[in-house]
């Protein structure tokens, strides 16, 4: 099973650009060919939060038809800058979405791997946090199935990443959220979004991770008073291999177009000086 992770979409109304000067529609529709041009084309995809820039109808509306030419399951979760009202209106069809209660969470049983999504939102705030009620929840949802190989995915990181303006809007309840993981050794990895860089860390006796923006990059500055800023990196995503054993393998995809492939050896089999 090969899993692809896009994050940080930020899709805007239609004809307009986030900040002034990131053309998100384009490049997550950039985003989307490259998925599909993948050998082999990935099962499922994962859309880690923060889908659209200000979580208006519009933009869900744009995001699921920019989507659209995937043809296989996308599952979805929401980041600081969406609206659950909005999201669970524009992905209802969809059917993974709980249509009530306070948070978007969720288990796919559907896959060789178990995919738990994982709300950490708080309306009105760039932080997101995993407060009791949803910390029980995800302990149900685990003690479910303790020897199905599991993906648990959330918007917010769960690990400090030593970009200060970003640490400074990480996770609260990040704490007991690993002694709970470190509970359920078939969790696999924990994937998450919200720093647009691709970022990995051995945490709770697994793997969490983040991935790459489809749109713009937050700049790389370790220092404690970096400025928050954005730049424009080259776009990208992550594809996560599922292995016969309930593994996971993860590459990270640069969005673009370069040069290649090139053969290591000629004709006859010789290396090529």
């Amino acid at each position: 099973m090969l899993i692809a992770q896009l994050t940080d979409l930020h899709i805007k109304p239609p004809g307009r650009m986030a900040y002034n000067r990131v053309d998100t529609a384009s490049l997550l529709r950039e985003a989307v060919a490259s998925v599909l041009a993948q050998h082999p084309v990935p099962d499922v995809v994962l859309l880690t939060g923060d889908l659209t820039d200000a979580g208006r109808p519009e933009e869900y509306a744009l995001l699921r038809a920019l989507l659209a030419p995937l043809g296989r399951p996308v599952y979805a979760i929401p980041g600081n800058h969406d609206d659950r009202a909005a999201m669970r209106a524009g992905f209802a069809d969809q059917g993974y979405l709980p249509q009530d209660g306070e948070f978007l969470h969720y288990v796919v049983e559907d896959h060789p791997v178990r995919l738990i999504g994982l709300d950490s939102v708080i309306p009105g705030d760039a932080a997101g946090a995993l407060c009791a009620a949803r910390l029980a929840w995800l302990e149900g949802a685990l003690a479910a199935a303790p020897a199905r190989p599991t993906i648990v995915f959330v918007h917010h990181p769960p690990f400090a990443t030593g970009i200060a303006h970003m640490d400074r809007i990480g996770l609260a309840g990040a704490a007991p959220f690993a002694a709970l993981i470190r509970r359920h050794a078939q969790v696999e990895r924990v994937l998450a979004g919200h720093l647009h860089r691709s970022i990995q860390a051995r945490w709770a006796g697994t793997i969490a991770s983040t991935a790459p923006s489809t749109a713009h990059q937050v700049t790389l500055d370790l220092t404690p008073e970096g400025p928050a800023s954005f730049n424009l990196e080259p776009p990208g995503y992550q594809l996560h291999l599922v292995t016969p054993s309930g593994g996971v393998v993860s590459h990270t995809v640069t969005v673009g177009r370069f040069p290649g492939p090139y053969p290591f050896r000629d004709a006859s089999g010789a290396l090529i000086d």
